[in-house]
């Protein structure tokens, strides 16, 4: 299984990816052979995501998912029969100690990225923590939740950028926040498929641009990104979480290839 925490260090470039939520134990198996063997052909690590809850619903009647308990069982089982690390978001300080016992990466989703006791409680897993920038943060501020977390005891930090709001449900991407987060030391990854998002566009749910991803993340990879962030699901319009922005097995597929070829391009300068 892939070593998570050389990941992102002496350029080796990786990608988390999987679908926004569980939405069975069927469904993530399937979903998560394709997108290994995709990453596998390209020669890419794959970091497995998917969540066991989506807390932050644009309306109580979103679905959220199987739950703790019968999420990481389903997320210990894909990681046991296909051997790829596991990235799941957590929510509350509890959470984080019975998270870490599947889960080789503790994901802070962007809306919590500032809370000092879920950090601290990542932290003290000892597990590798992916922060989400607040889409309401600088990329400087950063720095202080990496300090939050040095100072609680991780040694194994990932930034993530995934867009800053402007104005009413939309979110735009400012690039030079890949190398200002990058002056933490941390690697800098970038949620491609979140950076379309258009919050709670819809009124009980998000919207999207699932078409600019490509674009995006090219630009992404240009700019130095050491990872992508991409969700990828087998019939995006169908999906029960974001169906606006997943994105397709086919696009995961050329999204990965166009951004080979860009950091071959950069390696050879």
């Amino acid at each position: 299984m892939t070593d998570v925490k050389q990941l992102g260090k002496n350029g080796r470039f990786f990608v988390i990816a999987g679908p926004c939520v569980i939405e069975g134990p069927d469904f993530l198996l399937r979903t998560a052979t394709t997108i290994k063997g995709i990453a596998d052909a390209m020669g890419v690590p794959l970091v497995l995501k998917s969540s066991y809850d989506k807390a932050n619903r644009s309306s109580g009647k979103g679905f959220r998912g199987p739950g703790l308990k019968k999420g990481l069982a389903i997320l210990a089982s894909v990681k046991k029969k296909l051997g790829v690390p596991i990235l799941t978001d957590i929510h509350e300080p509890e959470e984080a100690r019975v998270a870490s016992k599947v889960a080789d990466v503790l994901q802070i989703p962007a809306f919590l990225s500032r809370q000092t006791s879920l950090l601290s409680a990542a932290a003290h897993t000892g597990r590798v923590v992916n922060v989400k920038k607040g889409q309401f943060m600088a990329p400087w501020e950063m720095e202080n939740v990496v300090d939050k977390l040095y100072g609680a005891g991780a040694e194994d930090i990932w930034l993530t950028e995934r867009g800053s709001s402007f104005g009413y449900n939309n979110l735009v991407v400012d690039y030079r926040g890949i190398p200002e987060m990058q002056k933490t030391g941390c690697p800098v990854i970038f949620d491609g498929t979140h950076s379309v998002q258009q919050p709670a566009a819809k009124g009980t749910s998000s919207g999207g641009t699932r078409e600019h991803v490509p674009t995006l993340v090219r630009a992404a990879v240009a700019a130095g990104a050491d990872g992508l962030f991409l969700e990828v699901h087998p019939d995006p319009p169908k999906a029960k979480s974001d169906a606006a922005t997943q994105i397709t097995f086919e696009t995961f597929r050329q999204v990965l290839k166009d951004s080979l070829a860009i950091r071959r391009v950069l390696n050879k300068k």
